[in-house]
């Protein structure tokens, strides 16, 4: 049973390229006799709440919606929900009742996205029914991008304009490890199909520094409002935002003044390095690594990435000798190729990206030079979280 009488919230997105409002989500709400809101979403779930109730409670919601986006600036945008289990009860040919309601409402398409729930009961008549959609001048976006049914054929077949990214999994990655280096992967899927990313159920600095961090387009969340009755100002966020997105900037560049702390590190030990490798000591001359607790391992490989070294490990106060990859090829893995790229013409020290070593399992970094005319490779393998 549904009891209270629907309405429909409004929740922000904020533009992180400008802090103004952009659009709004409609989300669900029913009003008890005593004025408090209740969350519709659980009714959705509830077996005991027939089909034919639900969608009638779905189409008033939308209804509400539609009418009410007239009292919002006409360049904000309309985030609708449309769940695939009613796809299916379409007829071929039929015109999918939710552009029915936005004509009625005298609301244009460009200004509404569809936002594609519950990807795991789509129906097989989903693309055409998105098609309809975009035909018509609406956006499409899928929600819970990277979690449950959220796969990438999904995204290659509906193509859609947004992806809001999974909020469990986004909260998750914000705090770090191997989930947060999945949403960056994710994330940068989407800029290569052409897709926005949305970051929702941002509540904190550092799951907003985490959004930036993906190339959120916008963000949604209770750092910045929940869902209210009425519509914010536009610029209602636009001095928050930006004393926010200063913080995030101040810490990029504190990161990027240890970056090239490092580098100024690196050249100093490469000086030593290079001194001992060009003269074919043994190891035993070689100093110990103080000021260098970062250091993994180092070794050297003939310009076409042919390991010709055992990799040489710090270890209980002496220099430890690994030969098991001598011999082996690196000349595939990305650092490899940019030092080739980049560091032989210039003979300069080259520095890579984050990576995670398929041998140990860490976080790395490796740094290169050329030495002896360019006939080999000097590598020194940095632990990124001992940085």
């Amino acid at each position: 049973m549904i009891v209270g009488q629907p309405l429909a919230c409004f929740q922000p997105f904020i533009d992180t390229a400008t802090g103004l409002i952009a659009g709004v989500e409609a989300l669900g709400r029913l009003v008890q006799a005593d004025g408090a809101l209740h969350s519709v979403g659980p009714l959705f779930f509830d077996p005991k709440v027939s089909p034919s109730a639900l969608r009638r409670l779905d189409r008033q919601l939308r209804d509400d919606a539609l009418m009410r986006l007239h009292e919002a600036p006409t360049d904000w945008f309309l985030s609708l929900n449309i769940s695939p289990r009613w796809i299916g009860r379409l007829r071929p040919g039929q015109v999918p009742p939710s552009l029915g309601q936005v004509a009625r409402a005298g609301i244009q398409p460009p200004r509404i996205v569809f936002e594609i729930t519950e990807l795991g009961g789509a129906s097989r008549r989903l693309p055409d029914v998105v098609a309809r959609y975009r035909e018509a001048g609406a956006r499409i976006a899928i929600d819970d991008f990277g979690a449950g049914y959220s796969q990438l054929d999904r995204v290659l077949a509906l193509q859609p304009d947004i992806l809001k990214l999974d909020m469990r999994l986004f909260k998750d990655a914000a705090r770090g490890g191997p989930s947060g280096e999945v949403v960056k992967a994710l994330a940068q899927m989407a800029e290569k199909t052409g897709c926005w990313i949305i970051a929702e159920g941002v509540e904190t600095e550092p799951e907003l520094h985490f959004a930036l961090e993906c190339g959120a387009r916008y963000v949604q969340g209770y750092l910045f409002a929940g869902a209210e009755q009425g519509f914010f100002a536009a610029d209602a966020f636009v001095a928050r935002f930006a004393a926010l997105r200063d913080s995030y900037v101040r810490r990029k560049l504190a990161e990027r003044l240890k970056h090239m702390a490092l580098r100024q590190q690196l050249a100093d030990l490469m000086i030593t390095l290079r001194a001992w490798a060009e003269t074919g000591a043994p190891a035993e001359q070689l100093p110990a690594p103080v000021g260098y607790p970062w250091l993994l391992r180092l070794y050297q490989c003939d310009r076409h990435g042919t390991q010709l070294t055992p990799n040489l490990e710090w270890r209980h106060g002496a220099w430890q000798a690994d030969d098991r990859y001598l011999g082996h090829n690196w000349s595939w893995r990305p650092y490899f190729y940019q030092l080739l790229a980049e560091g032989w013409e210039e003979r300069r020290l080259t520095l890579s990206s984050t990576y995670r070593d398929a041998t140990t399992n860490q976080y790395c970094l490796t740094a290169g030079q050329f030495i002896d005319n360019g006939t080999r490779l000097l590598l020194v393998d940095i632990d990124a979280a001992g940085l």
